[in-house]
C-alpha cells in the first residue's frame, strides 16, 4: 500500500462566504502494485469523513491504511481508496451546496473526481467508482449518490446522521447561537452548538446577513417555520422520493449501523423507503453504537462490497493512456 497527500483545488469552493479554503487535502491510497503495474488501472473508492473531524483524523477512526491491507489480505481486489477533507468553519460541510460554505456536493463528485482520474490511472468510468461515509459522510453519500449517478456505480452508507428533518434547538441554546456576534466566538461553544450553526450555514444560508452568512432557526426566540423548511428540504428522507429513477440506476446500495445508535431509527426508514419502490439494497444493523467498530466494517465490509460491486475492467470507453 502506497499513500499519498494531495491538494485538490475546489473550484466549487471559490467565494464561499464563510472562507473555507478551495485548496483541500485529499489522501490517496494507492495498491501495491500500482508504480509497478504500469498498465493497470483501478475502481476508485471515495470516503467522506463525519462531523467534527477532517480527513486526516478519519485516517485514526477507520484504521487506514492498515484495514485497507487487510482488506487486499483477505482477497479484495486492488482498488484506489480516496478520503478527501471536507471540514468547513463550523467543523462540517454537511456536503451540501451553500454559499455560505461552498459547494461541498459539486468538490466531491466533480472536483476530487476530476482531478484522480486525470493524475492517477483509474478506470474512468461511473460502474468503477464507489462513494463510502460514515456519519455525517453517511448523509453525504446518500445525498451525493441521489443527486449523482451519472459518478458513482455503488453507494454504502455507514451510521448516517441526518436524514430526517430536524427542529429548532432548545430556547436556551437558540438563546446562545442568537447571541453571537463574531464567528470567532463560536469556537468555545459544544458540539451540538457548533453543529446546529454547521447546519444554518449549509441548508439556511444568507449572503445578505454578516458575519454569519446564514439563517438560524429562531429569531428573538421565535421558530421560523421558513428556516425549518429549508432545512427539511435538505433531509434525505423527505428528498429521496424526487431520485427514484436515479437510485435506480446503481448496482448496489447498502446501509449500515449500530444496533445502540439513535441513527438507526431514520436509517432503518430509509431503507424500507427504498425498499417500498423495489430498489435493491442491503440493511445491516450490528452490535455497537456510532462509533464502535467503524474501522471493522470498513475492512471486512465496506470495502468486499465494492470488491463485489464495481467493475474492475472499462466497458466499451476508450482511454488515453497515462
Amino acid at each position: 500500500m502506497q499513500t499519498e497527500r494531495v491538494i485538490v483545488h475546489g473550484k466549487s469552493l471559490e467565494g464561499n462566504l464563510e472562507g473555507n479554503s478551495p485548496d483541500r487535502n485529499v489522501i490517496v491510497y494507492l495498491p501495491a502494485d500500482y508504480r509497478t503495474n504500469t498498465k493497470k488501472r483501478y475502481p476508485v473508492v471515495y470516503a467522506l469523513h463525519g462531523y467534527s473531524i477532517d480527513n486526516e483524523k478519519w485516517t485514526t477512526e477507520v484504521k487506514t491504511p492498515q484495514t485497507i491491507d487487510g482488506a487486499f489480505a483477505a482477497g479484495v481486489k486492488d482498488m484506489i481508496v480516496v478520503l478527501p477533507d471536507s471540514r468547513s468553519f463550523h467543523n462540517g460541510s454537511m456536503y451540501s451546496t451553500s454559499v455560505t460554505v461552498g459547494d461541498f456536493e459539486s468538490f466531491i463528485a466533480k472536483d476530487v473526481v476530476a482531478y484522480i482520474d486525470t493524475h492517477y490511472r483509474t478506470l474512468p468510468q461511473r460502474e468503477s467508482r464507489g462513494l463510502a461515509g460514515h456519519s455525517m459522510g453517511g448523509y453525504g453519500t446518500v445525498r451525493i449518490g441521489m443527486k449523482h449517478p451519472d459518478v458513482f456505480g455503488a453507494l454504502y452508507a455507514m451510521s448516517p446522521c441526518c436524514l430526517s428533518a430536524r427542529g429548532a434547538p432548545p430556547a436556551e441554546v437558540s438563546a446562545t447561537l442568537e447571541g453571537l456576534t463574531n464567528p470567532e466566538q463560536t469556537k468555545s461553544l459544544g458540539f451540538m452548538q457548533r453543529a446546529t450553526l454547521a447546519t444554518a450555514a449549509a441548508w439556511s444560508p444568507n449572503p445578505k446577513k454578516p458575519p454569519h452568512y446564514f439563517d438560524l432557526p429562531t429569531q428573538n426566540g421565535e421558530v421560523q417555520a421558513d428556516v425549518l423548511a429549508r432545512w427539511a428540504a435538505n433531509a434525505p428522507i423527505a428528498m429521496v422520493h424526487q431520485y427514484i429513477p436515479n437510485l435506480r440506476q446503481y448496482k448496489a446500495i447498502a446501509f449500515d449501523v449500530g444496533d445502540r445508535d439513535g441513527l438507526k431509527v431514520d436509517t432503518e426508514a430509509l431503507h424500507n423507503i427504498l425498499d417500498a419502490y423495489a430498489i435493491e439494497n442491503t440493511y445491516t444493523l450490528y452490535p455497537g453504537d456510532h462509533v464502535s467498530g467503524v474501522a471493522e466494517r470498513f475492512e471486512k465490509h465496506v470495502l468486499p462490497f465494492f470488491d463485489r460491486n464495481l467493475m474492475f475492467e472499462m466497458t466499451n470507453v476508450s482511454i488515453k493512456p497515462r
